[in-house]
Parts: C-alpha cells; sequence; structure tokens
C-alpha cells in the first residue's frame, strides 16, 4: 500500500466519522471540504451546489471563488452535464476553463448524486500545480463523496 492510498484511507475514515449521526449536508459538505483541503495541500477545495439551473458555490477552503456556473460550461459544468468524474492536468489545454484564480493550474471535478441517482453537486479541488491529480485521487474521491448524506441537500438550499 503506497502513502498517498493510506492518507485516502485515513482521510475517508475521518469524512465517514464526521458524517455519523449527521443529517444536514451543508454542515458535512464544509468539514469534508474542509479535510479535504487540508489532506491534498489543494489551492481551493469546495462544492458546487445544483440549484435553480445552475451551479451554486456552497461550503468551501481557499480564496474566494466563483459564485455560479451553468451547466456544461468549464470542468464543473462539464462534470455535471457528464455526470462524471473529470481530471484535467493543465486547465489551460481544457476548452472553456473558467478562471476564477489565475494561480490554478490542474482541476479534479466529482459529481454527488442523490439517491435517485440524480446528480445534486460537484466537489471540485484545485492545485497550482500542473498534473496534480490522477486516476487513483478519482477513485477515493469518488469514495469519500458517496458516503456524503446528501438526501436532504435540495431541502436546505
Amino acid at each position: 500500500m503506497d502513502n498517498k492510498e493510506q492518507q485516502y484511507q485515513q482521510l475517508l475514515a475521518q469524512v465517514k466519522s464526521l458524517c455519523a449521526g449527521e443529517d444536514y449536508a451543508v454542515s458535512v459538505m464544509a468539514n469534508a471540504a474542509a479535510a479535504i483541503h487540508e489532506m491534498l495541500g489543494a489551492w481551493w477545495t469546495g462544492f458546487y451546489i445544483w440549484h435553480n439551473g445552475a451551479l451554486r458555490l456552497g461550503p468551501f477552503q481557499g480564496p474566494v471563488a466563483c459564485t455560479r456556473i451553468e451547466a456544461g460550461r468549464g470542468v464543473c459544468g462539464t462534470s455535471y452535464e457528464r455526470g462524471e468524474t473529470i481530471v484535467v492536468s493543465d486547465v489551460d489545454q481544457f476548452p472553456g476553463h473558467i478562471a476564477c484564480s489565475s494561480r490554478s493550474k490542474s482541476e479534479i471535478v466529482v459529481p454527488l448524486k442523490d439517491r435517485n441517482g440524480s446528480i445534486v453537486a460537484v466537489l471540485d479541488i484545485d492545485s497550482d500545480r500542473l498534473a496534480a491529480f490522477d486516476d487513483e485521487d478519482a477513485l477515493w474521491l469518488e469514495r469519500i463523496v458517496d458516503v456524503l448524506p446528501l438526501s436532504s441537500l435540495q431541502n436546505e438550499i
């Protein structure tokens, strides 16, 4: 087992613990963003929540960010529209990338689905380094977002 896998196992356990007995999705997302941000040493980590026809800024860690992203726009909107995780090694090479910060060099976006399989949010993580994310990150982050209690999310916003 490599160090990265060990870190993700610990992070998954931590996020599960943060979710235990919690049913308010926004609070859990806030703590999950903080835990992920700290473990990865990311530039920006946060959630965009689908609300009134667009992805809206949710709980995050890092500098100020874009507040609204349309479906199909940028990495977040594309991940939402496709319903799949997207790993971008160099954001300058991603067609239509939305530059909330010029310091962002690479990005990973993971869709969050409710019990019915509908995408209700995305987890967005930016790094100030090129090629900071890979398929292993995608696998673990998908596992992590799967434990978040999202059933109440649309009622909370």
